[in-house]
């Protein structure tokens, strides 16, 4: 692969810039023509055409679809090693691919990133906001480097950092709104507002509620956690989710009786070689998330 890492290296950029040739050539920092010839070879040699040409950008086609996923972790692994071997992998510069969780985008994630920006100018941070599958998923592709998983992944290297507090979303006016605290068993006769089955909190609710001696009448199922709230605002239910600083006007969070209604949050790492900035972000993040 070594012959063609630069030729391939291209492809994989042009792929990550969404077929922007220009933006890929100044990532990269060659020039354009540069661009276009080291593709132009790639297809040469291989004897695919890689590219379809529409206005300004350009596509991928299938078959240079499937080589970027499979290429992708190999020559960061080689490119890595590389920069290893001749002391060119620097630590505070270079790329760290990053997710979280779409339930931490506001307060302490972004306040901890704008700190690490602040202490380390010369790392780009490229965020991805997902639900923990998806995240699992990228790290374990290879499409993140690293990432703030809920629940803690089974297959990806992982630490666990914090918890994070379920509980009781209700409308303002509910009887139970102004209380400190709510047995979960009095909202047996409630109607809830849920996550679909695959997700982890919806599973959580289930079996917490069937702990507390009844089954949820599930009513209303959405992905979009923000989407339960408004719903909830407007009395069409409740709903058991994490405690969230921008909880809108009309809504009550309040606390379940119980410690057990937390959920592990973990700080989970690729499988591939971890760059030093990679290093960097995730030591920041081990030493300053709690």
């Amino acid at each position: 692969m070594g012959v063609f890492a630069p030729q391939l290296r291209a492809l994989v950029e042009l792929a990550a810039r969404n077929g922007h040739m220009t933006d890929a050539a100044a990532s990269l920092g060659v020039p354009q023509s540069s661009m276009s010839r080291r593709i132009h070879a790639l297809e040469q040699q291989l004897g695919v055409p890689l590219l379809i040409h529409d206005g300004r950008v350009v596509r991928l086609t299938r078959a240079a679809t499937d080589l970027v996923r499979g290429i992708r972790g190999p020559l960061e692994e080689l490119e890595l090693a590389l920069n290893a071997v001749t002391g060119r992998a620097d630590p505070e510069h270079g790329t760290v691919r990053f997710g979280f969780p779409l339930t931490m985008g506001s307060g302490h994630v972004p306040d901890l990133l704008a700190e690490f920006r602040r202490r380390h100018p010369g790392i780009r941070v490229l965020l991805k906001q997902a639900h923990g599958s998806e995240l699992t998923a990228d790290l374990l592709s290879g499409d993140l480097d690293l990432a703030i998983v809920i629940p803690p992944p089974d297959r990806a290297r992982h630490e666990i950092i914090g918890q994070q507090e379920i509980v009781a979303v209700l409308p303002a006016s509910h009887r139970y709104a102004t209380l400190d605290r709510v047995r979960l068993a009095d909202l047996a006769g409630e109607t809830f507002i849920a996550t679909p089955a695959a997700y982890n909190i919806r599973r959580l609710t289930e079996t917490w509620c069937q702990q507390a001696g009844f089954t949820p009448d599930i009513a209303i199922e959405v992905t979009e956690f923000a989407t339960i709230r408004e719903l909830i605002v407007r009395n069409l239910g409740i709903g058991l989710l994490p405690r969230d600083q921008r909880t809108p006007p009309g809504l009550a969070e309040v606390s379940l009786d119980d410690t057990q209604y937390r959920r592990d949050i973990a700080l989970a790492w690729s499988s591939s070689t971890t760059a030093p900035a990679t290093e960097r972000l995730s030591s920041f993040l081990l030493d300053n998330f709690t």
